[in-house]
């Protein structure tokens, strides 16, 4: 499913496909704003969505072996609800 598929259903309850467009854009969005600021976003009966710092790894460059660092970096970890699949 895509944004455009997500527009598409909502044109059931909005009036033009530019509404539902915009809708869906702004609720995106807010989730990347409220994630960027290191808020958690939780959308009950969905799941929930939150920001992680990945610690410092060692590495391996693959054309020379030589070893290098790999920085810290912020991944989204998802975890569903309870009740997404009843």
């Amino acid at each position: 499913m895509t944004k455009n598929d997500i527009a598409v259903a909502l044109l059931k309850i909005l009036s033009s496909k530019k509404e539902a467009d915009a809708a869906v854009n702004k609720v995106f969005e807010e989730i990347s704003n409220a994630l960027k600021n290191g808020e958690k976003v939780v959308v009950t009966g969905f799941g929930s969505f939150n920001i992680f710092e990945t610690k410092t790894k060692n590495g391996r460059s693959p054309k020379t072996g030589e070893k290098l660092f790999i920085a810290p970096m912020k991944k989204i970890k998802f975890k569903q609800s309870k009740d997404f699949f009843d």
